[in-house]
This record gives C-alpha cells, structure tokens and sequence, in this order.
C-alpha cells in the first residue's frame, strides 16, 4: 500500500494513540478514559509501529511487549474502520514481529469480532489460552 507510511514510533501519544483506538473500535476494550494507563502502556511498550497516510493521520498501530529473543505479545492491533480491509492489520504484524526479531513467537489475544481475520493472514490458533483477570 503505497499512500501508507509504516514506521516505528516509541513516542507515541496518548491522545493520537487513542483517537486510532476510537476510529478502530477497539477502544471499547482499552482503558481510554484512564489517561495515566494509556501513558503506562505506551511507555512500558516494546514495540510501536504506527502506519500513516501521507498526510501524517495515525490510522493504524500496534503495540507488543516483547523480549526480543524468545516471545512478542501484540497486545493492540488498531486500524481505523475507514481503512481497513487495506492490508494495514498484516504489515503492522509483520513489521511489529520483525522489529521484535523474526525468532521470537507473536502471539496475540483476538477480539470475538476479529476472530475470522486472523487465520485468514496465516496466524495459526492455539486452544489453550490461560489468564488472570486484572484487580
């Protein structure tokens, strides 16, 4: 995609960050009303990638927490509902599992309505997910 910029952005905003969260809706599973988190979970990231129209609009990002040798979560795949179905979702994995280092696994957690897409990319699905609820 060639009117889309990709790069990595560890300085991120919060208030750009969660503007791309609304205008994807995963912000209906992210804290954005808590400001302080938003600004933990950007500061305490890995990896950022962001992905921008040539015009500097943030419409795609994500975020993982990695140890750049043996394991990547993707904690935030976000791509503005006005441009998704672009291909912007797979290069901010792909570009988010590189800068990681291609040896470690990527995993991620799916939301219910993403389920289908991921497969669909190459991502193969693991049965045996296991969590404690936050306190």
């Amino acid at each position: 995609m060639t009117d889309i910029i990709y790069r990595l952005e560890p300085e991120l905003g919060a208030e750009e960050f969660i503007d791309c969260l609304v205008r994807s809706t995963l912000a209906e599973r992210r804290p954005v009303d808590d400001h302080e988190t938003i600004c933990g979970m950007l500061k305490n990231a890995g990896v950022i990638v962001a992905a921008r129209t040539t015009a500097g609009l943030l419409v795609g990002v994500s975020r993982a927490i990695t140890d750049f040798c043996y394991c990547t979560y993707l904690s935030d795949l976000a791509v503005d509902k006005g441009y998704q179905g672009r291909g912007i979702g797979r290069i901010l994995i792909e570009r988010t599992h590189e800068a990681a280092g291609l040896k470690t696994m990527l995993l991620l957690l799916s939301a219910p309505a993403a389920e289908s897409y991921y497969p669909h990319i190459g991502m193969t699905p693991h049965r045996s997910a296991w969590y404690l609820p936050r306190q």
